[in-house]
């Protein structure tokens, strides 16, 4: 049985909070409001979701909102796409655990950084993918060495590209000359882009999919990109491209969760606040994230 890819565009699905004094931070997961945006997201053309990942929050969200966030996902999206489950962890006993939960509840495939508030050295960064994969499930393995402290270098992708299972790099370092190099040392792993703001220039190198933060703002536009950049149509996909860019850089910035959520709140789409340690924009970023957004939505004639 050949193993599912985890291509297309995948977005790392925001999540909306409601005010409940009795909640952490007084902010209660708006679960029917988060179903709803899964639904809007493939229903516009994304392949699939990805909960519980940074951008999800998942490291300020109890256990059991962790969980059913991602159950959430699995049954709103259904057969109509892909669920792509974060399931980081300090320690490898601990992503294994969340892996088996996504397992279990009918996950598609697994996100998973190197050991998180630990700076790994080889191997255990290769025990710790070892045990996530051990699960069954397809693993995306995510290269943020500016958050880990660990470099998935693509020296080191290559044998981690010998685990069964392990079938994708969410690949974030922001150097896109890592695409060909890791298609060359590891050409058996699907490389995804994972900086918003580097990902025509990923998909031109051979870049098989987008796991996405912007897309909850723009999925339509972002598919059509996406599909553009795929088939060589280099003129049509730069002039839709090059307005967004701005806004995309944010993704690879601190302060992406709250400028993505602000986005969505531009468009109508609920974004909302973020819980802690994620505080308010300052009026200075918010300012910029309004500018840019603006220039994008006027490209696109939403403005």
């Amino acid at each position: 049985m050949s193993t599912p890819d985890l291509g297309g565009v995948v977005v790392a699905t925001a999540l909306p909070y409601r005010e409940d004094a009795s909640a952490p931070a007084g902010l209660a997961v708006d679960y029917d409001a988060y179903a709803a945006h899964c639904r809007w997201l493939v229903d516009n053309g994304c392949r699939g979701v990805g909960p519980n990942g940074s951008l999800g929050e998942y490291s300020s969200l109890t256990d059991e909102e962790r969980r059913r966030v991602a159950r959430t996902a699995i049954e709103t999206v259904g057969d109509d796409g892909i669920v792509v489950v974060g399931v980081h962890g300090p320690g490898s006993h601990q992503a294994k655990y969340w892996a088996e939960v996504a397992a279990e509840d009918g996950a598609d495939g697994l996100l998973c950084l190197p050991p998180t508030m630990y700076r790994a050295n080889r191997g255990e960064v290769l025990a710790h993918f070892e045990a996530v994969a051990s699960v069954g499930l397809p693993v995306m393995v995510y290269n943020n060495p500016i958050d880990t402290k660990v470099d998935l270098t693509p020296a080191l992708l290559a044998e981690i590209a010998q685990i069964d299972n392990v079938v994708a790099v969410k690949e974030f370092s922001g150097d896109v000359r890592r695409v060909l190099e890791i298609r060359e040392q590891a050409p058996g792993l699907d490389v995804i882009s994972g900086a918003d703001d580097v990902v025509l220039e990923s998909l031109l190198m051979g870049a098989t999919g987008w796991f996405a933060g912007f897309p909850n703002v723009f999925p339509a536009e972002s598919v059509r990109l996406f599909d553009l950049a795929r088939s060589g149509k280099l003129d049509e996909a730069r002039a839709l491209y090059e307005p967004l860019v701005a806004a995309f850089r944010w993704d690879s910035r601190t302060e992406f969760v709250q400028a993505i959520k602000l986005g969505m709140d531009l468009v109508d789409r609920y974004g909302g606040p973020c819980r802690p340690p994620r505080g308010p924009l300052t009026e200075e970023h918010r300012e910029q994230v309004t500018a840019d957004m603006r220039r994008a939505l006027a490209s696109l004639g939403v403005a």
